[in-house]
C-alpha cells in the first residue's frame, strides 16, 4: 500500500538536526583541537584538511593523563565525584521509583508531578538556592548547631568536596528516577505473584526478581546522569568555586572562556568524549546482549 521510500523519509528531519547540530560542530571541534593558534588574539585557527592537522597539543594533553600528571589528578577526582554521586543518586532514586511503582495508588500521578516540577526551574536557579542552604548562616550550618552535631560548621561553598557531590545528585537525581520507574512499571506483576506463591518472602522476590529484571534499567538511567555529569563544570563553580574540587568539565571551559590554549579545550573535549563513547558502548552491547537472550 505504501512505498518504500515512505518510512525512511520520516528519519530525514532527524538525520539532518544531527548533522547539522552534532557532527558539522564535532568535526569543527577537531578542526580547532588539531589547528592553531593565533600568535597575536590567541584565538584559534582550525584546520579542516585532516593532512594539515597538528597533533602537538593533543600529544601534550594526553601526556597530562598519565599518572602523576595534572589532568591525571583532575580526572581520577571527577571519576570520584560522579562515582559517589552515582551511588548517592541510586541509594535515594531506586527507593523512590520503586514505591511509585509498586506501591503508590491514587497519589502516582502527584507523585511523578513533583519528580517532574524540577524540570519547570533552571537548573541554574536551583543551583543558586544551595547557595542559601550552605551559607555560613544558612539552614544546613543552622540545623549543625542546633543539634549540636558539630561545633564549629564546616564552610561548605569554599572547596568542599561534599557540597559538589551532593549538587550533582540534587541536580540529576529527576533524570535518574523516571527511566527507573518506567522500567519498574514494565516488570511483569504475575512474575512477583509466581515468586510468592512459590514460597519466597517479599524481600526475596525483591532480590531475586524484581531487582534483576530492573537490571538494565538501572544501568541506563546511570548512563543518563553520569555521561552529563561527566562534562559538569557549572555546579562546582557555583557550590565550590574552588581549583581543589574543579572536574574534567571546569578545565574545559577555563581554556575555552578566555584562556590561551583554545586547542588544549578541544583536545580536553575530544578525550572526554572518546572516554564517554566507551561507556555509551559497554551500555549499548549490554542492551543487545540482554536482547537476544530474551530472543533465545
Amino acid at each position: 500500500m505504501y512505498p518504500r521510500w515512505l518510512w525512511p523519509v520520516f528519519a530525514v528531519p532527524g538525520v539532518v538536526w544531527l548533522i547539522l547540530l552534532f557532527l558539522v560542530p564535532f568535526y569543527a571541534l577537531i578542526g580547532v583541537a588539531f589547528g592553531g593558534v593565533d600568535p597575536v588574539f590567541q584565538n584559534p585557527i582550525p584546520t579542516w584538511n585532516p593532512a594539515d592537522w597538528q597533533y602537538d597539543a593533543m600529544l601534550d594533553t594526553l601526556r597530562q593523563f598519565l599518572p602523576g600528571q595534572t589532568y591525571w589528578t583532575v580526572f581520577i577526582r571527577t571519576a570520584i565525584y560522579v562515582g559517589l554521586a552515582l551511588t548517592g543518586s541510586l541509594l535515594i532514586g531506586y527507593p523512590v521509583a520503586y514505591y511509585i511503582s509498586r506501591h503508590a495508588r491514587r497519589s502516582k500521578s502527584w507523585l511523578i508531578a513533583l519528580i517532574v516540577l524540577p524540570f519547570w526551574v533552571s537548573y541554574m536557579m536551583r543551583m543558586l538556592a544551595w547557595i542559601n542552604l550552605f551559607s555560613p548562616s544558612g539552614y544546613i550550618n543552622k540545623i549543625l548547631l542546633w543539634t549540636h552535631i558539630v561545633a564549629t560548621p564546616p564552610n561548605w561553598l569554599d572547596g568542599n568536596p561534599v557540597s559538589v557531590v551532593l549538587g550533582l545528585i540534587y541536580g540529576y537525581i529527576p533524570y535518574l528516577i523516571l527511566p527507573l520507574l518506567a522500567a519498574l512499571d514494565r516488570i511483569d506483576r504475575s512474575v512477583l505473584e509466581a515468586a510468592r506463591d512459590l514460597g519466597a518472602s517479599p524481600m526475596e522476590a525483591f532480590t531475586h526478581v524484581t531487582l534483576p529484571l530492573s537490571k538494565h534499567g538501572i544501568l541506563g538511567a546511570s548512563v543518563i546522569i553520569a555521561l552529563p555529569m561527566f562534562g559538569d563544570y557549572y555546579t562546582p563553580n557555583i557550590v565550590s568555586g574552588s581549583p581543589t574540587t574543579s572536574m574534567l568539565g571546569n578545565q574545559i571551559d577555563i581554556f575555552f572562556h578566555g584562556g590561551p590554549q583554545p586547542a588544549v579545550g578541544a583536545a580536553l573535549t575530544l578525550i572526554l568524549s572518546a572516554f564517554l563513547a566507551v561507556l555509551m558502548a559497554y551500555y549499548m552491547i549490554s542492551i543487545a546482549k540482554a536482547q537476544r537472550e530474551m530472543a533465545s
